[in-house]
């Protein structure tokens, strides 16, 4: 086990920006890398002598992942539970994935849970771990040290193999199932399912905000014995018909049948985020008994929820959307969003996304809503050039106006010289185009 007051080798970095430079250096695709299993991280999560001290409640699935975290963060902390919450990627700042109480941990705590960790890799005899993995055994170094009375973890991708599933859930959440990631998580939905299904654990609780959960997900559950709650049978929501700023929760506890009426509407903004405040509801009543949470909690959570990048509308004319939706069923859930916002005379759209993702699916359901696509390149080894980006979005759109820029915050730029002040501008695609925006409009 190493001790945390261990002295520090002379090679190790001696800040922040140093360790994450190492760390990408140890992998051909740099942060991107991607090498999924739980042994090598077993390994030196082992040396390091990391226990359970705490709840955790790990989240996976396709889209939501991120709303979903958000609430259970705000609520628990409102509640006055002391939050360590873990999730990926980050957008301007890599101490985001790392917080406690909804606060970002400083470099300081960083940089000395990562030494942890790469004195614990070395022992274990030099093992090998991506910039993910690393993240993810410093992130429980540094819960573990702020002695953090509930954990909520999400998925980077999949959840079978994934880091995060190193540590054993009291309670699994997977918010939606759909298609990403298909070179490592298999070609359909049904391969998807059983990849994310891998965070059960026998005999423990379980939700699936999916209404139509595939079958392999299903079957897993039941070979697990996993008591699994499902959207629209065990749990959900309705608008309230008489009070059109005002929703209610129905679900069910050990203790019967439960109704949470009045509840104002989210704070993040779109239709889909009253399934995610409601499966995070659910999980909340799931774990009652050993994290109670009072009603004034759970408002006052849900109204002063914050996560950048999710449908964020800016203030200001020409309206300014942020979204850092990436795949078909994200995408598809921007449309509709966008479809409540009013009108607005033309819509332009700065849009930058990865290599191996779905653009033509991505980008069909803005089909015709798009007056001109402004293009950039994205840097790193998976990031799509803006004339490979032009090529697809040509073949999916023909005949749309369309220019390819170097970065988004070039693109943004040109969007802005053409956009009037009755018109929109579409930010979107990846993690990357949403955080060039905002440095190019200075919220960095």
């Amino acid at each position: 086990m190493i001790s945390p007051d261990a002295g520090l080798p002379v090679d190790f970095p001696e800040n922040l920006a140093g360790w994450l430079s190492q760390l990408e250096g140890r992998h051909p695709k740099g942060q991107a890398g991607i090498e999924l299993g739980l042994e090598r991280v077993r390994q030196v999560s082992e040396a390091l002598g990391q226990q359970p001290f705490c709840p955790i409640i790990t989240v996976a699935g396709t889209n939501g992942k991120g709303s979903t975290v958000a609430y259970l963060e705000s609520i628990l902390s409102m509640a006055g539970h002391k939050v360590g919450c873990y999730s990926s990627p980050h957008l301007l700042a890599y101490n985001e994935r790392v917080r406690i109480g909804g606060r970002a941990v400083a470099d300081a705590g960083l940089c000395a849970a990562f030494a942890r960790v790469e004195s614990a890799r070395r022992q274990a005899g030099n093992v090998l771990l991506t910039y993910f993995e690393f993240g993810t055994l410093a992130a429980w170094e540094v819960f573990a040290q702020a002695g953090c009375e509930v954990l909520v973890l999400e998925v980077g991708l999949g959840g079978r193999l994934d880091a995060v599933n190193l540590y054993d859930p009291d309670l699994a959440l997977v918010t939606t199932v759909d298609l990403d990631h298909q070179d490592w998580l298999g070609p359909d939905r049904e391969s998807i399912g059983f990849e994310k299904a891998g965070i059960f654990r026998a005999g423990r609780p379980a939700l699936c905000g999916d209404s139509q959960p595939p079958a392999r997900l299903l079957d897993h559950a039941g070979r697990l014995g996993v008591p699994l709650q499902l959207i629209g049978r065990d749990f959900g929501f309705q608008k309230d018909d008489e009070n059109r700023f005002e929703w209610r929760y129905w679900g069910k506890r050990a203790d019967g049948s439960i109704q949470r009426r009045s509840l104002a509407y989210p704070g993040l903004r779109g239709a889909v985020q009253l399934k995610n405040a409601a499966l995070a509801i659910a999980a909340l009543d799931v774990l009652a008994p050993r994290l109670p949470v009072t009603m004034q909690a759970i408002r006052q959570g849900l109204i002063h929820v914050e996560l950048p990048g999710r449908f964020q509308v800016l203030p200001g004319r020409p309206a300014l959307v942020l979204d850092v939706g990436h795949n078909p069923q994200a995408v598809q859930v921007l449309a509709e969003n966008l479809g409540t916002m009013g009108f607005f005379e033309q819509t332009y759209a700065v849009l930058g996304m990865l290599a191996d993702k779905d653009v033509a699916g991505s980008i069909a359901a803005l089909r015709g809503r798009v007056a001109h696509w402004f293009l950039t390149d994205l840097e790193g080894p998976r990031g799509l050039k803006a004339e490979a980006l032009a090529e697809q979005v040509g073949r999916a759109d023909p005949g749309i106006a369309l220019s390819c820029h170097r970065s988004p915050a070039e693109a943004l730029a040109a969007a802005q010289e053409v956009a009037g002040e009755n018109d929109r501008i579409l930010a979107f695609g990846s993690f990357y185009t949403v955080a060039g925006a905002l440095q190019a409009l200075g919220r960095a």
